[in-house]
């Protein structure tokens, strides 16, 4: 019986973080589009999204793209986005001012890419 305690206390804690990490998009402001052309910093091809760091203004923005199967299924696998990669992004900044941006669009080889 203690051992049943003990999984469901581990599953339900696995759980609750899966849901604490994949947050919502309220954070970001949808009337204000940022567009960036620059090279990738930096890349984290994971789930439960894809985001990539790139120099923007003077600062690092981080840039959340769309899910690894989303990526995949519109053409852009891991070796499509190399660090040092010149890519184009649009997409929206958050409302509180940290550098980061809700993409709704990328860039990369002359091939744009809905992300939503």
């Amino acid at each position: 019986m203690r051992i049943r305690s003990w999984l469901l206390s581990v599953s339900v804690s696995l759980v609750a973080a899966g849901a604490w990490a994949h947050h919502g998009w309220s954070s970001y402001d949808a009337a204000k589009v940022v567009k960036i052309e620059a090279p990738l910093s930096d890349v984290r091809y994971r789930n439960p999204h894809v985001e990539v760091g790139v120099d923007y203004q003077g600062a690092r923005w981080n840039v959340i793209l769309a899910p690894i199967s989303r990526m995949e299924s519109r053409g852009l696998p891991a070796s499509t986005l190399p660090a040092g990669k010149v890519v184009t992004i649009e997409g929206y900044p958050r409302s509180d001012g940290t550098h980061e941006l809700r993409a709704e669009r990328i860039t990369v080889d002359d091939k744009t890419v809905e992300l939503r």
